[in-house]
């Protein structure tokens, strides 16, 4: 029983800093409207609670988020990674069926040519990634390009060193093209 009682004082603890402050970039769902912002549905409750704490010490750079995080406790980053987990993702519907394609080779295949390894090898076949690897599916084209610009300039620093190394390797077209595809799946 008291696990229970643990568990919904912890949902109605993380509603209440959604309905709060994370809605207005992230939404109520985790569905974010803007494409600067994630998509928070869906993503592995411990990296959502990693990142988290990674912006309150400031090992992950944004002003916007560590004012965001500063005051939140272990136990509320831990609630919010688990309520956006149990939230819905959706899907992008595809739109340039060239560009999806290219995106689609670099995400299974990768590009031997330039170093490029397939995206699914790390973050796996449906972009589901796992508990210390984000999800991709689902996730906004321009926020994924985004984040690869920040791993190639090595302005985000808090997660795997790997990523510098792919961002780096990456050309602009590649790096839209496996954005976009990204985006379709679910």
């Amino acid at each position: 029983m008291p696990a229970l009682a643990d568990s919904n004082a912890d949902r109605v603890r993380a509603e209440q800093l959604v309905s709060g402050r994370c809605f207005m970039c992230h939404g109520m769902e985790g569905e974010s409207a803007s494409p600067v912002f994630p998509r928070l549905a869906g993503q592995h409750a411990e990296y959502v609670a990693r990142q988290l704490a990674d912006f309150k010490s400031g090992k992950r750079n944004s002003e916007t988020m560590k004012s965001q995080a500063e005051d939140l406790t272990p136990g509320e980053m831990k609630a919010l990674g688990t309520f956006f987990e149990n939230r819905k993702v959706a899907a992008k519907a595809a739109a340039n069926p060239e560009l999806l394609a290219v995106g689609r080779y670099v995400f299974w295949q990768g590009n031997s040519y330039s170093g490029v390894p397939a995206c699914a090898s790390c973050h796996g076949a449906n972009g589901y990634g796992t508990a210390q690897l984000p999800r991709l599916a689902g996730q906004h084209p321009r926020y994924i390009e985004d984040q690869l610009r920040q791993f190639n300039k090595r302005e985000r620093t808090n997660d795997n060193a790997v990523m510098h190394a792919v961002a780096s390797r990456l050309s602009e077209l590649e790096a839209h093209a496996v954005a976009e595809y990204i985006a379709t799946l679910d």
